[in-house]
């Protein structure tokens, strides 16, 4: 190399060298999120400091202030405007704070600290070794039936690893319906997983079932996870940014400064549809979506009752949350293809979700189909593609989400010698013996069933209205065909608890703690304000239903 040619590169590397720019981070519009983060990490250092006997009050303390105060932040922003007139990107482009987002995440928030509550239950077993136990495995990691398991439950552990646990998942699904860019969308989707399939594992009774049920749901999770990362790669293939509002520009075609580098592929259809297709996909196997819903009876009888109602009520919010935002922001001009494909996938769900539960008699299992069945229904209401359609999907969800919790609640307190007893033959003339536990039951049954003077009977009104209007009439009436069949099972269930003889060595009702106590108070209260007095909440959701892009 000649020193004229060495002598260039010094002087290059003199010049000044352009600065990266701090990162721009709006602490207080995200403060929700980091709340709940800061709690889930305080969790894990309570974990490996504070002694054993502190350490399961320490964590329920710290997850309920924390819970409480992220609420207090998500209505202090919605108070502030940022729900509104405000609304907007923060975060660099990576998370969104608009209605939608603060409506769901509130939900989330509400819905999460309900199902903590029936996680710190610590009265329902009678107690093992003079010690208090609740519905987790006393030793994690130790194998079922071992001699080191044994040794754990004399010794009376708890697994109190299951509050940070709940709080990194609540984590995860705050940032999901708010993302406003795929990547984010992945990073939260993993978050919110990851703790899930760990709590699915832990119940103290049927140890085999439960990991069984966990290894099921990490499995296909997995499958699911990759799909969505795929779609990511084909999607930033085609319009070269993960960006939402990048995106949505290409679709539209609406996009200023193309990239001669990308011009080839933004004209390249089959990458957007692929991509769309799979990342949709991912997303509706989360909210339990016929086909893709193989998952949900499995990990809903092996998780432990208080994982399963929380896992119902919240993964649905952030899921359908997140699904709402990839459709309406990023796919509205793909709306001639996706709905098709959408009525089918909501008619396979209701329709499906309904008649498989009525041959159910597992009542975990009962309560899975129902699900599935309720996804169909809100899907509905995500099809009709207007602003009325999201309101009443942020209503619906708002409203299952309570009744869910509540009903998994009365669930963990009827027990017999092996634990729950969720066999339906068991429930057999649980009116008689217990009728206070009985009727709450059956008010939530009724509200899955959308009987009049309960949430569902206005969620589901508000989400086929939507659905009418936005010209999905046909869909309505599949829809109410199902919620026939569907009321068949719930009230064959009331029928066999009131009218039937008790089992002389049935289950017994266990009492109690005031924490589940509160679940279920609360589960009934919002059940029963939402189906009297809808107006104020259907208001909320409709000012709360425009997505910032």
């Amino acid at each position: 190399m000649s020193a004229s040619a060495v002598h260039s590169l010094w002087t290059i590397a003199a010049d000044p060298i352009p600065k990266i720019g701090a990162p721009k981070i709006e602490y207080g519009q995200l403060s929700p999120t980091l709340i709940v983060v800061g709690a889930a990490v305080v969790g894990v250092l309570i974990e490996a400091v504070v002694p054993r006997k502190s350490r399961y009050y320490a964590q329920v303390f710290v997850a309920v202030v924390a819970l409480v105060a992220s609420f207090a932040a998500v209505v202090a922003l919605a108070a502030g405007g940022y729900a509104t007139t405000k609304s907007g990107i923060a975060a660099m482009g990576a998370i969104a704070v608009d209605g939608p987002a603060l409506f769901l995440q509130g939900t989330i928030l509400l819905a999460a600290l309900v199902g903590l509550f029936t996680f710190a239950e610590r009265r329902l077993d009678p107690a093992a070794h003079g010690n208090r136990v609740d519905s987790f495995a006393a030793q994690a990691a130790s194998v079922p039936g071992s001699d080191s398991e044994k040794a754990a439950v004399k010794a009376g552990f708890t697994t109190t690893e299951v509050f940070p646990l709940l709080m990194f998942a609540v984590a995860g699904m705050l940032v999901f319906p708010a993302a406003n860019d795929l990547l984010t969308l992945f990073i939260a989707l993993e978050v919110f997983s990851l703790p899930l399939y760990l709590m699915c594992a832990l119940a103290r009774r049927k140890r085999l079932m439960s990991q069984e049920a966990a290894v099921k749901y990490f499995l296909l999770g997995a499958f699911a996870s990759a799909f969505t990362l795929f779609g990511i790669a084909l999607l930033y293939g085609y319009a070269g940014s993960v960006s939402y509002g990048v995106i949505a520009q290409v679709v539209d075609g609406t996009v200023a400064d193309v990239n001669p580098a990308l011009a080839d592929t933004m004209g390249n259809d089959a990458l957007l549809l692929v991509g769309a297709a799979m990342i949709v996909m991912g997303l509706l196997f989360k909210v339990g979506a016929v086909p893709f819903h193989m998952w949900t009876p499995d990990v809903y009888q092996g998780a432990p009752t208080p994982v399963t109602g929380f896992m119902a009520a919240a993964t649905k919010v952030a899921a359908f949350g997140a699904l709402l935002r990839i459709l309406y922001v990023v796919l509205p001009g793909l709306r001639w293809d996706w709905r098709p494909v959408m009525w089918g996938v909501a008619i396979i769900t209701m329709l499906g979700g309904a008649i498989v539960a009525i041959t159910q008699t597992d009542i975990k299992r009962l309560l899975a189909y129902s699900s599935i069945a309720h996804a169909g229904f809100i899907l509905a209401g995500v099809i009709a593609a207007t602003p009325s359609g999201v309101s009443s999907v942020l209503f619906y969800l708002a409203a299952y989400s309570f009744v869910t919790i509540g009903a998994f609640a009365v669930v963990t307190l009827v027990r017999d010698a092996g634990g729950e007893a969720t066999h339906l033959s068991k429930w057999a003339g649980l009116g008689r013996r217990s009728p206070l536990v009985a009727a709450v039951f059956a008010v939530f049954l009724l509200a899955f069933a959308g009987i009049p003077l309960t949430s569902g009977f206005a969620g589901k009104f508000a989400v086929f209205k939507a659905a009418a209007e936005g010209g999905a009439g046909a869909l309505v009436v599949v829809g109410v065909i199902s919620s026939a069949i569907a009321a068949f099972f719930y009230i064959r269930v009331i029928v066999l608890m009131f009218f039937s003889e008790p089992n002389p060595e049935g289950p017994t009702v266990a009492v109690p703690s005031p924490l589940t106590i509160t679940a279920i108070g609360v589960g009934v209260a919002v059940t029963l304000m939402l189906g009297v007095a809808p107006q104020y909440f259907l208001d909320l959701a409709g000012q709360a239903g425009v997505f910032v892009r």
